[in-house]
């Protein structure tokens, strides 16, 4: 079957984002820093922000392992 590889590349990728929303949403957004007085919600924010970097950072690598190996099987077909 020659269009498997690229299902299966949208369906991880489909994967990842409702896994990101269902990780972000009910955890991630209800982090709550305090003791930093005027900066709480500043801190807050930033250490929000980069978990969701981190979160981007291994799903671009995630998707890129995946893209390379789909690539590497057609190349030795």
């Amino acid at each position: 079957m020659r269009g498997t590889p690229i299902f299966f590349y949208i369906f991880v990728m489909w994967l990842l984002i409702i896994a990101g929303g269902a990780l972000i949403v009910p955890i991630i957004a209800h982090i709550s820093i305090q003791g930093f007085g005027k900066l709480d919600t500043l801190i807050d924010s930033l250490v929000k922000a980069a978990i969701a970097l981190v979160l981007v950072i291994i799903w671009i690598l995630i998707m890129s392992k995946i893209k390379n190996w789909i690539f590497h099987k057609q190349i030795s077909h």
